[in-house]
């Protein structure tokens, strides 16, 4: 029997699974392609298990620090060890609640989205008696990269639009409760090519100097954001960046010297390319039909655990993972031909592949699908129809380090 076939065996289908040594692969990897000195913020909101936080945390000579955007992210960053003096809180609909709960955990650097982002943070700050540090998260008006997630170069509820930036500027600083502390530029997300990721990089990097020099807004932390890739639920490997690390610190010693001494300190982000290739979704065929001559095999996941990022453009899976032992029956997987990949949800938006070549399945067959340590369980429609959250089991080589499952309870006042 599989391990993935023997994980179900044990606890349930459907259920992701998490290799940690996967993930810490990935964490060096993408170290190794930064220049030293160049810090990495997690995005929980990739994946906010805490053994997979902890394993991005500790266990190397460079480790990650927490990006979070909710309170919830920030209580699974504390689980996971993380300091909340380290802890970066972005997002554009920070709450008084919210920002009371992080100042009041100890959280002292924010991300603001534009002046009365920033009032709020320092309103609370103040009751509290504590000074934010806060990154202006900056909307260029230019942009390099025309391909991928583009978060810049357009109206948007993410960032200060850059040519605003002279006439809000002495509020920004009068701001009680709040100090300038740098900048917070992100401009895309999962970038095609090394050579695209490169140019915009080399771009945000500019437009923050020219800010700084043109309108002396401090930088004693820059935050050029992320771009780095992975599949999303197709096979493939994480993508490399042979080139990054030589561009960027040419581009970074030409506008701001003096960054290899920490004079600012600089900080990628990145989520998917962390998590994406360290899980798997781990399904059972429920049943199989014919309609009009179209094959539906239908699992026990669906949208309601894998689906919530349609709407950002997610590509469904073309293919999945078959492991004869897994087999109810004995298969060819030579004999591929196209099914419609559906789950067991009473919707016909309930479909995670169409056309998706698999062989001749059977009732208790287990699939897997690949790359989905990223954008899965939690961003997904969990609570749709009522359905149990799947298992989530965290692995290291052969050990089974924790299986989890996340559970609804409804709590009336």
């Amino acid at each position: 029997m599989s391990r993935n076939a023997d994980l179900a065996r044990r606890f349930g289908s459907p259920l992701y699974v998490y290799d940690l040594d996967r993930v810490t692969a990935a964490r060096r990897d993408l170290f190794a392609a930064l220049p030293d000195g160049v810090e990495l913020f997690f995005s929980f909101k990739a994946n906010p298990h805490p053994e997979i936080a902890r394993a991005l945390r500790t266990g190397g000579d460079r480790v990650c620090q927490a990006e979070v955007s909710s309170t919830g992210e920030l209580a699974a960053a504390l689980d996971a060890g993380f300091d909340p003096a380290d802890v970066l809180y972005t997002g554009p609909g920070k709450t008084q609640d919210e920002l009371r709960a992080a100042i009041a955990a100890g959280v002292r650097t924010f991300s603001v989205e534009s002046l009365s982002d920033l009032r709020h943070v320092g309103a609370v700050a103040t009751a509290l008696g504590a000074t934010a540090d806060c990154l202006l998260r900056i909307n260029s008006a230019t942009a390099s990269a025309s391909t991928s997630i583009r978060m810049t170069g357009a109206p948007s509820q993410f960032g200060l639009d850059s040519e605003t930036l002279p006439e809000i500027l002495p509020e920004l600083r009068a701001v009680p409760g709040t100090r300038l502390a740098g900048m917070h530029l992100f401009s895309l997300s999962n970038s095609q090519d090394e050579a695209g990721l490169i140019d915009e990089f080399r771009h945000t990097i500019g437009v923050a100097a020219d800010l700084h020099h043109r309108l002396g807004i401090p930088v004693r932390l820059l935050d050029i954001g992320g771009g780095f890739a992975a599949p999303y639920l197709v096979p493939g490997d994480r993508p490399s960046y042979p080139g990054l690390r030589p561009a960027l610190a040419a581009t970074l010693d030409a506008h701001f010297p003096g960054w290899r001494a920490g004079a600012p300190r600089v900080a990628c982000e990145s989520g998917r390319h962390l998590v994406g290739d360290g899980g798997q979704l781990v399904c059972t065929v429920v049943n199989v039909k014919q309609s009009r001559g179209q094959r539906f095999v239908i699992l026990d996941a669906g949208i309601n655990i894998l689906g919530g990022m349609s709407g950002l453009g997610r590509l469904l899976p073309v293919t999945v993972g078959f492991d004869p032992a897994a087999m109810a029956g004995d298969v060819d997987l030579d004999q591929l031909a196209p099914a419609h990949l559906v789950g067991p949800l009473c919707t016909p938006g309930d479909v995670l592949g169409r056309g998706v070549p698999t062989p001749a399945l059977l009732p208790g067959d287990v699939v897997t699908i690949p790359n989905a340590g990223a954008y899965g369980v939690t961003a997904s429609l969990l609570m749709f129809l009522g359905r149990p959250a799947p298992v989530e089991v965290v692995v290291r080589g052969d050990e089974v380090v924790s299986a989890s499952r996340i559970e609804f309870h409804r709590k009336y006042e």
